[in-house]
């Protein structure tokens, strides 16, 4: 990350943090760095170093709570995340393709909505008719999808959907998938609670099969898990009359 983004990015929203109404008259603007720290619930030696750049990674809990002290905006949360992606020079690795014999078994498939997914919910492929119902746009990640500001609008079920993603999420990422945890990482500070909660206790596998209800849609899907390396699995919908 360069010239510290990170620790300016806190410290202009600290200075920019309203102070107690207690607090009197003051020389500086803003929140001291104590006082955020006593919201935060971290030590102010850790909040000189993040500032001063002198530690670069914090953990999501740490993030996920200097947010909420200094009642960060949706998109300061995004930006808050992506000041911390930017400093990541590992790449991931790159995902394996898909077999030839599994795109053709999608096109056979048309004009019945399905997908392929991987564990962390991107949608590696799929049929027009999904994309065409799914809601998911430019978005190509089921999982955030479901926690987007559009979601409750297009899931009348949101909540029993966002806690089968949340748990679908958290088994992947419980099973050593690095793409479900960084996706988890991501939406503990963007999406907060809303997710966070369901994520945290999360506490059974997600639904293989089921019925959900998408934008005037009823749908009974089917769940197959796919041979092979990234561990894809192929969700196929029907509509329920």
């Amino acid at each position: 990350m360069a010239d510290n983004a990170l620790g300016r990015f806190l410290r202009a929203r600290r200075e920019a943090t309203p102070p107690p109404s207690t607090a009197g008259r003051r020389r500086t603007p803003g929140l001291r760095r104590g006082e955020l720290a006593d919201r935060a619930g971290i030590s102010v030696e850790y909040l000189t170093r993040l500032e001063r750049g002198t530690d670069r990674s914090p953990s999501g809990q740490v993030l996920v709570a200097l947010a909420d002290a200094l009642a960060l905006s949706p998109d300061e949360r995004v930006h808050l995340y992506r000041l911390i992606k930017a400093d990541q020079t590992c790449a991931p690795p790159a995902p394996p393709p898909l077999r030839p014999t599994v795109l053709a078994m999608l096109a056979a498939l048309e004009p019945t909505p399905a997908c392929v997914l991987n564990p962390a919910g991107d949608v590696l492929a799929c049929t027009p008719a999904f994309r065409a119902i799914s809601g998911l746009d430019d978005e190509q990640n089921v999982v955030r999808f479901a926690f987007s500001p559009q979601a409750k609008a297009h899931y009348p079920d949101w909540e029993s959907i966002a806690v089968h993603r949340a748990a679908a999420l958290r088994a992947a990422a419980d099973l050593g998938d690095h793409a479900a945890a960084a996706l988890a990482f991501e939406l503990s500070l963007t999406a907060g609670a809303a997710f966070s909660d369901r994520y945290d206790t999360a506490a059974a596998l997600p639904p293989a099969i089921g019925v959900e209800r998408w934008a005037g849609h009823v749908l009974a899907f089917e769940t197959l898990y796919l041979p092979g390396e990234g561990e894809h699995r192929l969700v196929t919908y029907f509509s329920k009359h």
